[in-house]
């Protein structure tokens, strides 16, 4: 059940054996922190977004939810996830597999300051059955992340 295109992406970084593939759906970050044995805080949930027209990546920490405000303080506009219906289509994975790497090159990849608190963190692997384990940094190098942004709320409490 692994999603070669996703592996074979991973072998060509260096990363393919971080790739893990669970018995169990990690559709929801709930699901995916219970196969992994770890804290849902520490599930990097990959989330899209319409920003201008055009779509976004952020991923953030399992534990946290986006403010409105510090969306549109730092995008210039309000927080507007595409459809659930449009995913697969836009980023080329279904909803619950959708990961921050192999995307289509125009749409840019955001990491939140949420996910620098861990040592790991375990991002979907192409679809819902599988994750990889990355550090923070390794993240940001894998996912060719535009940047850091901090657009979360809920995880500092």
């Amino acid at each position: 059940m692994i999603n070669e295109k996703v592996f074979d992406f991973l072998k060509g970084k260096g990363f393919s054996d971080r790739l893990r593939e669970h018995k169990e759906t990690t559709d929801t970050v709930e699901h995916a922190a219970r196969q992994l044995g770890c804290s849902e805080a520490e599930i990097a949930k990959t989330l899209s977004f319409v920003v201008e027209e055009k779509p976004v990546i952020i991923v953030m920490a399992g534990d946290g939810r986006v403010n409105s405000s510090k969306f549109k303080a730092y995008f210039h506009t309000k927080p507007s996830m595409i459809s659930r219906d449009k995913v697969e289509s836009i980023t080329g994975f279904a909803p619950g597999g959708v990961c921050p790497f192999n995307v289509p090159k125009e749409i840019p990849v955001w990491l939140d300051v949420s996910l620098k608190r861990f040592d790991f963190v375990y991002p979907a692997g192409g679809n819902d059955f599988t994750s990889v384990k990355l550090t923070p940094a390794e993240l940001e190098q894998v996912s060719e992340a535009v940047g850091w942004c901090d657009v979360c709320k809920g995880w500092e409490e």
